[in-house]
C-alpha cells in the first residue's frame, strides 16, 4: 500500500513490480525544480527500493520540468552558490551513474534544470509539446546543474553556446535530430512508451545494464587506448557471468532469456 502523500509533496513514486515511476507533482509551477524536488531525487537514487530494476521520470500537468524555481531563488554568497551547484551535480551523477536505467518521459517544458535532469537520463522520449531551452542568458545567470558537460556533450559547445546566447528553443523533432531526445512520439504516448521500454530494459541482465551505464560515458572521456582496454575489461566481466551463460543457452534453445534470480 502506497503511504499517503504530504500536502506539500513535490514528487510521487509508484512501484509496479521492478519498475519505479517518479512523478513530479508541481503542475502549477510547470514542475519547476526546487531544493525539495532535488532532495527527493537524491533520497530515491541514493537508496533505491529493493528489487527496482528500471526507473521512469515523468512530470504531471503537461510539463516535464521548467527549470529552477526562480520564485524560490535565494540570495547566496559565491561559496554557497558553488555548494548548491555541486549538490545538483551530485544528484545528477546519482541518476546517471547510480546503476539503474532511467527513462525520461518528456512533455511541455524541458527547460534549464529540467533539461539538465533529462540529460542525466539514459533514454529520453519527447511528445510534440516538448520545448528544450536553456534560457539562463535571458535571466542574467549561468547553468549550474551540469548542462555544460551533459548537454554540451550532446549538442557540442558551439550549438549549446548559440542556444544559451539566444534563448532558442527546440521542439521534439529538432530534439530528436540533435540527440536531446531518442524518441519522438505522438501526444500522450511518452509515458506508455517509457513504461514499455522500462519493462524491456528491466528484463536485461542487470550486470550488463550496469556496465553499459557505468562504462560508456567514461570510455568516451578516455583516450582511445584507455577506452579500448576498459572495454576489454567490461567484456571479460560480463561474459563470465551466469547471465551470459543463460543468454547463450537461450539463443541456442531459441527462447527468451530469463535473467531473474533463481529461488
Amino acid at each position: 500500500m502506497t503511504p499517503p502523500l504530504a500536502e506539500d509533496a513535490v514528487t510521487r513514486t509508484e512501484i509496479d513490480g521492478d519498475i519505479a515511476t517518479i512523478h513530479f507533482i508541481r503542475p502549477d509551477k510547470r514542475n519547476a525544480m526546487n531544493d525539495r524536488l532535488i532532495a527527493d531525487l537524491d533520497a530515491f537514487f541514493s537508496a533505491p527500493p529493493e528489487g527496482v530494476r528500471a526507473v521512469v521520470l515523468y512530470g504531471e500537468g503537461g510539463h516535464f520540468c521548467s527549470g529552477l524555481d526562480l520564485s524560490e531563488h535565494k540570495s547566496r554568497s559565491p561559496e554557497e552558490t558553488v555548494f548548491h551547484s555541486r549538490n545538483w551535480h551530485r544528484v545528477a551523477d546519482a541518476i546517471e551513474f547510480g546503476g539503474l536505467p532511467v527513462i525520461a518521459a518528456m512533455t511541455g517544458a524541458v527547460i534549464g534544470g529540467g533539461l539538465e535532469i533529462a540529460a542525466a537520463c539514459h533514454v529520453r522520449i519527447a511528445e510534440p509539446s516538448v520545448r528544450f531551452q536553456l534560457p539562463e542568458g535571458r535571466r542574467g545567470i549561468f547553468v549550474g546543474g551540469g548542462a555544460t558537460v551533459r548537454v554540451g556533450k550532446i549538442l557540442g559547445p558551439d550549438r549549446m553556446r548559440e542556444m544559451m546566447l539566444t534563448g532558442r528553443s527546440y521542439g521534439a523533432e529538432d530534439g530528436l535530430r540533435l540527440g536531446l531526445a531518442h524518441y519522438s512520439v505522438a501526444s500522450d504516448e511518452a509515458l506508455p512508451l517509457a513504461l514499455d521500454l522500462a519493462r524491456k530494459i528491466a528484463d536485461n541482465a542487470p550486470f550488463s545494464n550496469y556496465l553499459m551505464i557505468q562504462a560508456l560515458s567514461r570510455i568516451n572521456d578516455m583516450s582511445r587506448q584507455d577506452g579500448l582496454f576498459t572495454e576489454s575489461l567490461a567484456a571479460a566481466m560480463s561474459q563470465t557471468t551466469d547471465a551470459a551463460r543463460e543468454g547463450l543457452a537461450a539463443f541456442l534453445e531459441k527462447r527468451a532469456p530469463d535473467f531473474r534470480p533463481k529461488s
